[in-house]
């Protein structure tokens, strides 16, 4: 696991001082007390950690990254996604190539808003792409 850099730490300390609605005299009060500095700017990478913890310690929590989060399937494309990512697995192939597939063949944006009709012709190039490298489908 690599260390964090310098910016996400910083960028961490404004998010965590806005989320708990932190006014400057008890920010820079905090800074002063963690780290004996009254600017994050001025604090090393070490002091960063510090100061993240001690906002953790007063109940900041992080908001998972990523962005919002994918539909679960119905239950009328479960058996079809699990045939997809069986053939992707046969194939050594990972899940963005059927995406691609279905971004060309359908113009949707992710497997998850194909319909299970668009699901099937996904299946069937997948078929044919295992046929035309002689894998068994």
């Amino acid at each position: 696991m690599r260390p964090e850099s310098r910016m996400s730490l910083l960028a961490k300390v404004h998010i965590a001082r806005k989320d708990l609605n932190l006014d400057d005299d008890t920010y820079r009060e905090l800074l002063h007390r963690v780290t004996g500095h009254e600017s994050a700017k001025d604090c090393t990478v070490p002091e960063l950690v510090r100061v993240v913890a001690e906002f953790r310690r007063k109940g900041w929590q992080e908001k998972p990254k990523g962005g919002k989060p994918r539909p679960a399937p119905s239950r009328g494309t479960a058996a079809l996604r699990g045939k997809i990512t069986a053939l992707l697995a046969e194939a050594g192939r990972p899940e963005e190539y059927a995406e691609g597939i279905a971004r060309r063949m359908h113009k949707v944006d992710a497997l998850e808003f194909c319909t299970p009709k668009q699901l099937k012709g996904v299946i069937a190039a997948l078929v044919r792409d295992a046929q035309r490298h002689g894998r068994v489908a």
